[in-house]
């Protein structure tokens, strides 16, 4: 069963790049792709998704906002805020809701960790 990457940015560039970068360490991960907090929640209300990738400055719920809801909803699920804005409080606060801060631009070297950790804790849940 295949593995699936939600991507969530309110820009296309951005989700573009961050799914070349999942692509390029995980080859067999399939993208899906939201451009704001509730078109994520409903993505992941369909179902499917195993890994999720937030932005944090979008219009309307930043990505912190919906990090602490999809944790509610999927306690396991391996979660990513990303950003530009690198301050101590936003680092803070996303792991206070069990999620990996991954600063702008997102590269594979940015992403490896938290891929590869994805990664293990979905083959780890898988037996």
């Amino acid at each position: 069963m295949a593995t699936t990457v939600l991507i969530v940015d309110d820009s296309k560039l951005a989700r573009i790049v961050a799914g070349k970068a999942i692509q390029a360490l995980e080859p067999g991960w399939e993208r899906a792709e939201a451009s704001n907090a509730d078109e994520a929640l409903a993505r992941v209300a369909a179902g499917g998704i195993d890994v999720a990738l937030l932005d944090y400055n979008m219009p309307g719920k930043d990505g912190l906002a919906l990090a602490t809801e999809l944790r509610a909803l999927h306690p396991t699920m391996p979660l990513a805020v990303i950003t530009a804005n690198v301050q101590d409080e936003i680092i803070a606060r996303a792991r206070a809701v069990n999620a990996t801060f991954v600063a702008k631009p997102v590269t594979e070297d940015g992403l490896r960790g938290f891929v590869s950790g994805a990664a293990l804790r979905l083959r780890a849940g898988a037996r």
